[in-house]
């Protein structure tokens, strides 16, 4: 029951991704009518980033706050927040009451999604543990293949039905959680990590995000455009020196100094930007450009994200043998050729068969392959006592990935989306294909990186993580919070 309980929240968070963003173009069109002016592109993908920026700035604060408060009340307290903040989002009367509901969604998600791994395994035998971990895993998958289609539908109705949806769940986890999870979990002491770090990182993100975001209205020389990308760099900078500077900085930056897991790390970002390009411009062709409807587009968005447990299920042993490299390199390369053949064959009329099905098979091959692996590579090239913080790094800088891919798209297609931008499209595939094609360089340096910490640790299977560890030790660096996260949550 417990573990129920655990799996049914963390879907529930996995789940909004793929809902929000095939819901998009309806919320567009119901808050451009309401306000009696258009909403542009870039003022909607607020909806996705305001959520994703927070949701990176808070993962490692909320975990710490798991283990010095315990796991149970952390996880129940983030249940009712994301809960009654989906209720904010289906009442809401604007887009700006919109976007901060989606703000506070992302606090109750950052409580949860650290803490569920936890509580899951401490209501199984240690003999099921691994088992769990993996149906843990798993569940990103499975939100991904219902995701689409269960969007669609609810759109049918109306897109604040993406958010009823929460509700009950939210509820009925809530709920069960009280009775079910365990009361008393292992509590720490200690300080809480940066803060203003947290601070610091989310003004850095969602500046660079605005910048891109409103160049293309304002001009990119205009002051206001230069100003956000200035206030960008400069709380970048300030967060990255007290990241190397603080006692107990929200991520150990100096963990990228390993070498396979700043490779990884690198590789998870390139990879993520052109996942998040791929995944709203599908949407947005189809709904946009080919006038489909949001259950249409759900539909044919499918054998992608549906392909992507399957794939990394399949290649398990692959990495196991080969390293995670080669693995990565095939995944940007599939990703790159699904990004290619939307830019060559792309038309206005609609040609599902011809056009976007090879796209979403290719593409889920390659995510398969490529960024679950990626992040397997980071995490275990670290040491035992820095996996979980590690583990948080690679989460929040997905989640950061996320945010510059859709401001990217934005500011390569502009405010409007329709048949006339058509060649905006294929430039921002062109782009997405570049950065693949990046990835798939980033894989075999990791297999290069892998292949020389094998040979110095004696040989072996390549998989060896001394070398690494070793580093992370003469690294140094002070310990930061525990956190982790799930595949895939914005």
């Amino acid at each position: 029951m417990a573990s129920t309980v655990v799996l049914l929240a963390v879907f529930m968070t996995n789940l909004d991704l793929w809902i929000v963003n095939v819901a998009l173009p309806a919320m567009g069109t119901s808050f451009s009518t309401a306000q009696g002016q258009a909403v542009t592109l870039g003022s909607l993908s607020w909806v996705l980033n305001a959520y994703a920026i927070v949701l990176a700035a808070l993962l490692v604060v909320a975990g710490r706050l798991g283990d010095r408060l315990g796991q149970r009340p952390v996880f129940l307290a983030g249940v009712a927040v994301f809960t009654l903040a989906s209720l904010a989002c289906t009442l809401a009367p604007s887009l700006g009451w919109l976007v901060a509901a989606r703000v506070l969604q992302a606090v109750g998600a950052a409580a949860q999604l650290p803490t569920s791994l936890a509580l899951l395994l401490a209501t199984v035998p240690a003999e099921r543990r691994t088992r769990a971990t993996r149906n843990w895993a798993a569940i990103g998958g499975l939100a991904a293949a219902a995701g689409p289609v269960a969007g669609g539908l609810l759109v049918q109705v109306d897109w604040r039905w993406i958010f009823v949806i929460n509700v009950p769940i939210g509820v009925a986890t809530a709920l069960a959680g009280l009775r079910a999870l365990p009361a008393a979990t292992r509590r720490e002491e200690g300080r809480l990590p940066d803060l203003l770090g947290a601070l610091l990182v989310t003004l850095a993100v969602a500046a660079l995000s605005g910048a891109l975001v409103q160049g293309p209205d304002w001009g990119w020389t205009n002051a206001g455009t230069l100003l956000l990308a200035a206030a960008a760099l400069t709380a970048g900078a300030a967060f990255a020196h007290r990241s190397l500077r603080h006692s107990h900085p929200l991520f150990e930056l100096h963990l990228l100094r390993l070498p396979r897991f700043g490779t990884a790390g690198a590789g998870t970002f390139v990879f993520g930007v052109a996942f998040a390009v791929m995944l709203l411009s599908n949407v947005l062709w189809c709904q946009e450009v080919w006038h489909w409807s949001a259950l249409r587009t759900g539909v044919a968005m499918v054998p992608g994200p549906a392909l992507v447990p399957v794939v990394t299920l399949l290649t398990a042993r692959a990495a196991q043998r080969l390293g995670h490299g080669p693995l990565v390199a095939a995944g940007g390369v599939l990703f790159a050729a699904a990004m290619l053949w939307r830019a060559a064959f792309a038309s206005l009329t609609p040609d599902y068969g011809r056009d976007l099905l090879p796209s979403m098979v290719l593409s889920g091959i390659g995510v398969g392959l490529a960024l679950g692996t990626l992040v397997a590579a980071g995490v275990a090239s670290l040491p035992a006592h820095r996996a979980a913080t590690g583990s948080a790094l690679v989460n929040s800088v997905r989640q950061i990935s996320a945010t510059v891919g859709v401001a990217l798209l934005v500011a390569v297609v502009g405010a409007e989306t329709g048949p006339a931008q058509r060649q905006d499209f294929r430039l921002a595939w062109l782009v997405a294909a570049a950065l693949a094609l990046v990835t798939a360089g980033i894989g075999l340096q990791l297999a290069r990186a892998t292949a020389r910490a094998g040979t110095e640790a004696g040989g072996g299977t390549g998989q060896d993580t001394s070398g690494d560890a070793r580093a992370a030790s003469d690294a140094g660096g002070p310990r930061a919070a525990t956190a982790s996260g799930p595949a895939d949550t914005r």
